[in-house]
């Protein structure tokens, strides 16, 4: 137990523990699929199923993407000292760590349904394997979309038993999101990127990188309008419309400049743009 205890601060840096957007990220639009597929409140046994579990997913991804990357952080200033590429904890801890979380969070989704549970092995297989992505694929955030995504089908096969229409809407509109703030994200450390060899959204976009940013938080908030529109959803939702687009707008500010301080604070403060949409779902149907 006191070996435990003198390697929790490293597992906590290696999840991210002090740094919840991550998850938060991931967090809100499965909450947003969550309310709309229940038609509002979902029950607590759902809500902590999907927020303990969207925790747990994004912490074990943590410890198999730093793995993956081991390599190439030591190269790049941001991530150089994570616990892995300075040598604080060996390949193996982590990963044994980051099994023993994706087990208790499939532990929970076992307590839903055979649907979402056949969903949560897809969820599984795509966050194991988006580390990988960045080596093969020009724009590998669009990986990293799939796995930030996979959140709404599962909500809506917890609720409904299956996947609507509706629910692959919300996806394809949360891909473009995931698009917007991660080629933020690679904007911060293309510098760095471009000496290594790495792939990203940011690269591949080149001078277009801002431009293509707000053009994917355009769709993403466009999409998610009509998904809620499609729902019966009213006047409060545009509130949370109104703030996100806001945001966005800010966000815009921050970039434009592509400095890597600017950018990685959009990134960071895009948690913010999912609640305010999120808010703005629940207090509609909360009204209706």
């Amino acid at each position: 137990m006191t070996a435990l205890a003198s390697r929790l601060p490293l597992y906590l840096d290696l999840i991210r523990w002090n740094r919840p957007a991550g998850w938060l990220l991931l967090l809100w639009p499965t909450l947003s699929a969550l309310w709309l597929a229940a038609g509002g409140w979902p029950g607590l046994h759902l809500l902590l199923v999907f927020t303990l579990g969207t925790i747990l997913m994004r912490s074990a991804g943590c410890c198999i993407n730093d793995v993956a990357d081991r390599d190439f952080d030591r190269h790049v200033k941001r991530t150089a000292q994570r616990p892995i590429t300075s040598g604080a904890m060996g390949v193996k801890e982590a990963l044994g760590l980051g099994a023993a979380l994706a087990l208790v969070a499939f532990a929970l989704v076992l307590t839903t349904n055979a649907p979402t549970i056949a969903i949560s092995f897809a969820a599984l297989a795509i966050t194991m394997a988006y580390p990988y992505a960045k080596r093969f694929v020009a724009m590998p955030q669009a990986v990293l979309g799939v796995a930030f995504s996979v959140g709404i089908p599962m909500a809506f096969t917890a609720v409904r038993g299956t996947v609507d229409p509706l629910a692959w809407a919300l996806v394809i509109g949360n891909l473009f999101w995931v698009l917007a703030y991660d080629t933020e994200y690679a904007m911060v450390d293309r510098d760095d990127d471009l000496k290594i060899g790495i792939r990203t959204s940011a690269i591949t976009l080149g001078r277009a990188d801002v431009a293509a940013v707000m053009l994917f938080y355009g769709l993403y908030l466009a999409i998610w309008s009509w998904a809620a529109l499609q729902a019966g959803l009213g006047g409060a939702f545009w509130l949370g419309i109104a703030a996100a687009a806001a945001q966005v707008g800010w966000h815009f500010t921050l970039i434009r400049g592509r400095s890597r301080e600017g950018c990685f604070r959009a990134f960071r403060e895009n948690h913010w743009v999912g609640f305010a949409v999120f808010a703005g779902y629940v207090l509609d149907l909360a009204l209706r």
